[in-house]
């Protein structure tokens, strides 16, 4: 059943069979490790349902980006743990609706475009970083917890484990060559439930990792004191939060707008996030950001539209009001396969294939963030170590391609027209290029096709400035701009400047 409008975009075609089926399948993939991250952060099991529930469903309809889905993502979890460990649980909402306050912040202001600043080799590293880490958390379904810590199965529960996850994979693999109209995913858990149910085998369930069953999430105010030390302890994790929540879902917008061919809208995501963390703390639930992984299913499903999100946050929140004695029963197993096979879609093949025609730098950057991604689970690092690698990258290149067309006219003004920009990186070759003891009495430098960047490029036009002027030479800059002239007092006198339009150099927005 098809119709020509959708829930909140009339735009938008939507297949509702797809949607209602992508929903339920993201549903199983997101309890369990909505589950795995609050019983790692300390937290209670509801606390990570709840979470999953409100930050899903407050995204899917607020959100910049159909198709996206959010929940209690490990990597937010993972800022509060050591609050957690020294405050308690109230610090935690406290922090998580502070970091929802942020993260609106940056929506209002218009803050989310910069993400568009982050270079394509660092997105490569971050996708194939968070499919690892996918990988790696499925692995740790092979351990089981016993009185001397966590051991790896063996015997009759390894080969059960490894011969349900492997027939898991392959009905994710080769359903879809029978029919696209159910989700692959949903069919493998299905199927893997029924056998182990029929069959009655021996197999780990959601059960075992935690108890579902709950009731609606309660509103609660954070029991804190409301003062000015409350704020210095919680701030510097909101703050961490906020950034690292931003950062995922950002790029994960990106990453689907790749993989969908539209344009999500990335101020309205970070307000729909900040809205959702902001109720997540005033309703006992961990806070989050958008899921890749999860998205990554949604997508796979054939979800192109918010539906899909809002049946997986309303399925989650049945589950825990009355479906939970089912699902607990759902075996480890199928949703091990179904996420082992999400890794292996979201790591991006490409950048293989194409590394050996990739610049060195770009795959250096590359495999530096999917290593910090990886090794310290730490996003936000990732991100920022990339992105300032690849600019100080750009910015020695950048340096390197400065250069001057020298030529004197017949009135013996000598000109330098200057090619390229002018910043910190640049501006001892550009003042290399300037013969001050030979030049006659009139030079122009013309910089019609450079751009003067930094305090650094304005310092050195003032000590070029002064060096002519000792040398009882005039120098004419022409087409400097107006905030250089104003930095430039120091050298007016002698310093004449034709100051037409410069271009603007913006941001793209949304």
């Amino acid at each position: 059943m098809r119709a020509y409008f959708n829930l909140f975009d009339f735009r938008q075609k939507v297949d509702y069979k797809t949607e209602v089926l992508s929903g339920f399948t993201v549903a199983m993939t997101m309890i369990p490790e909505s589950l795995s991250f609050a019983i790692l952060a300390g937290l209670s099991p509801l606390t990570g349902l709840y979470a999953a529930f409100l930050m899903g469903l407050i995204t899917a309809v607020l959100g910049g980006r159909p198709g996206m889905v959010s929940g209690g993502a490990g990597a937010t979890v993972v800022t509060l743990i050591a609050l957690m460990q020294s405050h308690g649980v109230e610090y935690v909402f406290a922090a998580v609706a502070l970091a929802g306050v942020l993260q609106i912040m940056v929506g209002v202001l218009r803050l989310g475009k910069f993400i568009r600043l982050v270079p394509q080799p660092v997105m490569y590293g971050f996708v194939n970083g968070l499919a690892v880490i996918i990988f790696m958390a499925q692995i740790q379904q092979f351990k089981v917890n016993t009185a001397t810590g966590m051991e790896w199965l063996s015997g009759q529960a390894l080969w059960t484990m490894l011969g349900l996850v492997a027939l898991t994979i392959i009905i994710v693999i080769f359903f879809p060559k029978i029919t696209k109209a159910i989700p692959a995913s949903l069919v493998a858990i299905m199927v893997i439930f029924a056998i182990v149910l029929g069959f009655g085998i021996d197999a780990r369930t959601v059960k075992d990792i935690a108890s579902v069953s709950g009731g609606f999430p309660p509103f609660h105010i954070p029991s804190v004191p409301f003062s000015l030390q409350t704020l210095q302890v919680i701030f510097p994790y909101s703050l961490v939060m906020a950034g690292v929540g931003l950062i995922e879902s950002l790029l994960t917008l990106n990453v689907v707008d790749e993989i969908t061919g539209t344009k999500g809208r990335g101020n309205k995501e970070c307000v729909a996030q900040g809205t959702a963390n902001i109720v997540n703390g005033f309703f006992t639930g961990m806070g989050g950001c958008a899921m890749i992984a999860q998205s990554f299913v949604n997508l796979s499903a054939g979800s192109r539209a918010r539906l899909s999100g809002i049946i997986a946050s309303i399925t989650i929140l049945i589950i825990i009001l009355v479906g939970a004695p089912i699902i607990e029963k759902v075996p480890m197993a199928a949703l091990t396969g179904v996420m082992i096979m999400v890794a292996i879609g979201t790591f991006e093949w490409m950048s293989l294939r194409i590394v050996n025609k990739m610049p060195r730098a770009d795959i250096f950057v590359g495999i530096l963030v999917a290593v910090i991604t990886v090794w310290l689970h730490n996003l936000a690092l990732a991100v920022l170590a990339g992105v300032i690698i690849a600019a100080l990258v750009f910015a020695w290149e950048s340096a390197k391609r400065i250069r001057a067309r020298k030529y004197t006219d017949s009135n013996g003004v000598k000109h330098y027209e200057i090619f390229g920009p002018l910043f910190f990186g640049s501006v001892s070759m550009f003042l290399e290029k300037f013969d001050v003891q030979n030049d006659p009495a009139v030079v122009v430098i013309d910089f019609k096709e450079s751009r003067v960047a930094d305090m650094s490029a304005i310092d050195a036009l003032s000590k070029l400035t002064e060096r002519y002027q000792k040398a009882g030479k005039q120098l004419h800059l022409r087409h400097l701009s107006e905030d250089c002239r104003t930095l430039l007092k120091n050298a007016e006198s002698v310093i004449e400047v034709n100051l037409p339009e410069d271009p603007a150099y913006k941001v793209a927005t949304d």
